[in-house]
């Protein structure tokens, strides 16, 4: 690691200003991401603004038809929330099945879906439930705030608050996970709500997480798992690399999306 100050503020006003007043500061949330890369010294921030401490980032609620969840909310809590698991069933899951215990305990939703990582779950689950990321500053839709690879809406001096999530009338997860690291190679997540049907892929895109126009079209007939038979997809735009060709993720879309609308519709 090279030499970094460290500063632990108490509100989200805090972390914001010296967020804004360091040269190349960083947010340090759960920091399953950001100290790895800072071990391997791939990342040098000059100040590291922890917020462990800060009031009011944390907890998990219902308000109306909407779940929200404070940034600061380690995925272990998602997946063992009473409140995620009766309204959101396939959000607890996929929180339950992201990386390993030590991961769950210590990563945080605000920061996974901050970091943006191209083959994280969350930011599947927010695109296909159609989340607003509050920050101090704005509420962001999720279709804004996903740009590209590990590439936000987030401007400099703004800091993730909490996540706020539609309650679907169905919704499912479903990823092929890579053995070691358990990130996807290829998620799908299925939700509907009313007659709007989406489906967001992670793991797959070459420039992150997107949604499926085709596979939407024809789940918005029929939502059954039938109704992607015959369905295929094409391989430009997808992610190639030592685990998976373009050609096989974009076959394992259509299979992860079927598997994700049979679990939402209880088959």
């Amino acid at each position: 690691m090279y030499a970094f100050s460290y500063v632990s503020p108490k509100t989200v006003r805090q972390a914001a200003s010296a967020l804004a007043k360091a040269e190349d500061g960083k947010l340090l949330a759960g920091g399953q991401t950001l100290l790895p890369t800072m071990k391997q010294r791939l990342a040098a921030p000059s100040v590291l603004i922890d917020l462990g401490k800060v009031e009011g980032m944390t907890g998990i609620e219902v308000k109306g038809r909407t779940v929200v969840i404070g940034a600061m909310t380690r995925h272990a809590d998602v997946a063992t929330s009473p409140v995620v698991q009766q309204a959101i069933p396939a959000l607890a899951a996929l929180a339950e099945g992201i990386g390993d215990p030590a991961v769950r305990n210590r990563g945080t939703i605000g920061g996974s879906i901050a970091n943006n990582d191209p083959a994280a779950d969350y930011p599947a689950a927010a695109l296909a439930l159609g989340a607003t990321i509050v920050t101090n500053k704005r509420k962001i839709a999720a279709s804004d705030f996903f740009k590209g690879l590990f590439e936000t809406a987030l401007e400099p001096g703004e800091v993730v608050v909490k996540v706020a999530f539609p309650i679907p009338s169905k919704a499912a997860y479903a990823k092929f996970p890579n053995p070691a690291s358990r990130y996807a190679l290829t998620g799908v997540f299925v939700a509907k709500r009313g007659s709007d049907v989406r489906v967001a892929v992670t793991g797959a895109g070459a420039s992150g997480v997107f949604r499926v126009a085709a596979l939407e079209e024809a789940l918005k007939k029929r939502f059954a798992p039938k109704s992607l038979e015959g369905v295929t997809l094409p391989a430009k735009g997808l992610n190639g690399d030592i685990h998976a060709s373009p050609e096989y993720r974009a076959h394992l879309i259509v299979v992860m999306a079927k598997r994700a609308v049979a679990a939402a519709i209880g088959k």
